[in-house]
């Protein structure tokens, strides 16, 4: 092979196992639900660390198609930073605009995990709904933190196999969204209706001030 970077599969394997730990100490995981939401993120990160360290199936596969028209697209482990090669970035790679996005991205999504897990337990110890914190931004922070850190990951190092299952754990991820909104209606009601149809499920909205959530006025008797 023309890189040594590539054949590490020790490396694919430390990499994997460290970033599962890693998001399992901020996610907390413990049904099964919780359990789908990480197989879902580690099935992306085994795709992302076998291209990244093990066998570079995008670069050969692109290579003889692209290879002619961008020459950095080679089998080197540098040619896996395919944005930075599709817009003719010379320089460090690490140090791209892709790459300084992708590490805030990634940082963002590991802060937001853990964030989202403390109001969550904080309520849970109350028994009462999470609405505070980034609960008031969005019904479902921890499942956005999983999918920033993805989507920092593809910007970084962006792969055949990634960009395929992207939309498909976003799926799963809604897909599991709409299972614990099922349960956390059933024992919350009229509280997680408010809840839900002031608070998006995704795409973070600033929360209203409690001020501006006035009810409707009875019509003025005449």
């Amino acid at each position: 092979m023309a890189d040594a970077a590539y054949g590490l599969w020790p490396l694919v394997v430390l990499n994997t196992l460290l970033f599962i730990a890693f998001a399992a100490s901020f996610f907390h995981p413990k049904s099964k639900r919780d359990w789908r939401a990480m197989g879902a993120y580690s099935a992306f990160l085994v795709a992302l660390f076998t291209e990244m360290y093990g066998i570079p199936l995008t670069v050969y596969l692109l290579g003889s198609w692209l290879g002619s028209r961008f020459p950095l697209l080679q089998d080197t482990h540098a040619g896996g930073h395919l944005w930075n090669d599709l817009t003719g970035w010379s320089g460090d790679p690490h140090l791209s605009p892709f790459h300084l996005v992708s590490y805030a991205a990634i940082g963002c999504g590991f802060w937001l995990i853990a964030t989202a897990w403390k109001t969550l337990h904080a309520a849970a110890q109350r028994d009462e709904l999470a609405t505070t914190g980034a609960y008031a931004w969005v019904r479902h922070p921890q499942y956005d933190g999983f999918l920033l850190i993805m989507i920092g990951f593809l910007l970084q190092w962006p792969t055949i196999p990634t960009l395929l299952m992207f939309p498909v754990l976003l799926h799963v991820y809604a897909r599991l969204a709409r299972s614990e909104e099922r349960e956390v209606a059933q024992r919350f009601g009229e509280q997680w209706t408010a809840y839900a149809a002031d608070t998006p499920a995704f795409w973070p909205r600033r929360p209203r001030h409690p001020a501006d959530r006035r009810t409707p006025r009875a019509p003025a008797r005449r």
